[in-house]
């Protein structure tokens, strides 16, 4: 990693820039797809499958038998170790469910908001040379809290056009309705706009590399809704001098394992201990059954020596996907973070728990889009539906302020709804 030493504010911009394709091709790019999924459905679908992908299903739909078969393929280890998974993340996310509360604003008017499911969703889960079964348990289980009517799942086959036996087992125990066998762009392009084997979904959910980012970003101007711009994964670990530099390495390597296109940031207090981490990745790398993706990864990443005060602006600055701290006095700035997807506070807090098992959710948004958007949760898959009640009374307290307004805007079909009950109101 190349190690910057209190770089001037002014360079933090292109120090928090993260790599990227060329935008312009990738956007015809994913255009092209998407049109021709529109004009030639499935056949479209097979062509890029074949362009794209390690194998051509004859058929998108896993069939139920062969899903089950898959599911009793995975090791009693690893179905125990996903079960403890389902049940963390079940518990965490139940809790986010938000009563109706009916609000009496003053008398005669009562307003309440209500949390509806969304009807139909698409979850996108990778799995080319990393298969994300824990992300099946991340977005199926908030869908099925919700009360989600169809939850459909998109995934990419391998050579033997399989998918792995991990997703199909997550899938099976939380209920998932279908899998297709169907990644990249394409697979967004098919949930956006529906062909005859693929069904139109109303929203969109789960990370990707930034074929997948786009077409997300594309698929919301069709009008499909997305959880977020979640791309190419990213990780700042912020370290002081006290911190074990074995542990912040092992941190910044678990995320450059992810993709050529992963970003790590280190941030630390000290060029002498940049050094020792340095030191750590390299006698870990060596060890990596994915070493040379990470190599790649970590020529796109960073180390940066600030001191503690602009530490904390630089992290917001920054607005990373996840933010390790691993300071003495994580628990005190923890308070002072505003901009990033999900915090692990602490050096026995790896982002491997949120990854997998500790029950928050590991589909967050990425490229700084922390500053504006949340990870999933249970209300990424609710729509909120607002009511109100006015009595005849109620309105008639209303009804000068209402009037007044409407007219001051010009509006006087408006004020007409109220003068007309007023006066015909019995």
């Amino acid at each position: 990693m190349k190690t910057y030493i209190n770089p001037q504010r002014s360079d933090w911009k292109a120090l928090c820039t993260r790599p990227a394709v060329n935008k312009q091709d990738l956007n015809a790019l994913i255009k092209d797809i998407f049109f021709a999924v529109e004009t030639r459905g499935d056949q479209a679908l097979m062509e890029y499958c074949k362009m794209f992908e390690a194998a051509v299903p004859q058929q998108f739909a896993l069939p139920a038998d062969t899903i089950a078969a898959l599911a009793e393929e995975v090791s009693e280890g690893l179905q125990d170790a996903i079960i403890q998974a389902r049940d963390n993340i079940w518990k965490f996310h139940e809790q986010q469910a938000q009563p109706v509360t009916k609000v009496t604003v003053q008398n005669g008017v009562e307003c309440w908001q209500k949390q509806v499911p969304i009807e139909s969703v698409g979850l996108y889960i990778p799995g080319g040379s990393a298969p994300l079964f824990s992300t099946v348990l991340m977005l199926a289980i908030p869908a099925k809290i919700a009360g989600v009517s169809k939850i459909n799942l998109f995934t990419p086959p391998n050579a033997e056009g399989r998918i792995h036996p991990a997703i199909a087992f997550a899938a099976q125990l939380i209920g998932v309705d279908a899998i297709y066998t169907l990644g990249g762009a394409q697979a967004i392009a098919a949930a956006t706009l529906g062909t005859d084997q693929i069904p139109q979904c109303d929203k969109i959910f789960g990370p990707g590399n930034q074929y997948v980012t786009a077409a997300k970003m594309y698929a919301q101007q069709l009008g499909v809704a997305i959880d977020m711009p979640a791309g190419p994964s990213e990780v700042l670990v912020w370290a002081d001098d006290a911190a074990n530099p074995q542990f912040v390495a092992a941190d910044l390597l678990s995320q450059a394992e992810h993709g050529a296109d992963s970003q790590c940031v280190l941030l630390a207090q000290s060029e002498a201990f940049v050094g020792k981490v340095n030191a750590a990745i390299a006698e870990q790398l060596a060890q990596l059954p994915r070493k040379d993706i990470a190599t790649q990864a970590l020529e796109n990443s960073v180390a940066v020596v600030l001191d503690n005060a602009e530490s904390v602006e630089f992290c917001n600055t920054y607005a990373p996907e996840h933010l390790i701290i691993q300071t003495e006095n994580a628990e005190q700035l923890i308070d002072h973070i505003v901009n990033a997807g999900s915090v692990f506070v602490g050096a026995f807090s790896p982002e491997s728990a949120g990854d997998y098992a500790s029950g928050t959710n590991h589909t967050l948004p990425t490229a700084g889009f922390a500053r504006a958007y949340s990870g999933v949760n249970l209300a990424s898959f609710c729509k909120q539906i607002t009511f109100q009640q006015l009595s005849k009374e109620g309105l008639n307290a209303l009804a000068t302020s209402v009037i007044t307004m409407a007219e001051s805007e010009g509006l006087q079909a408006h004020a007409n709804a109220v003068k007309i009950r007023l006066e015909n109101g019995n």
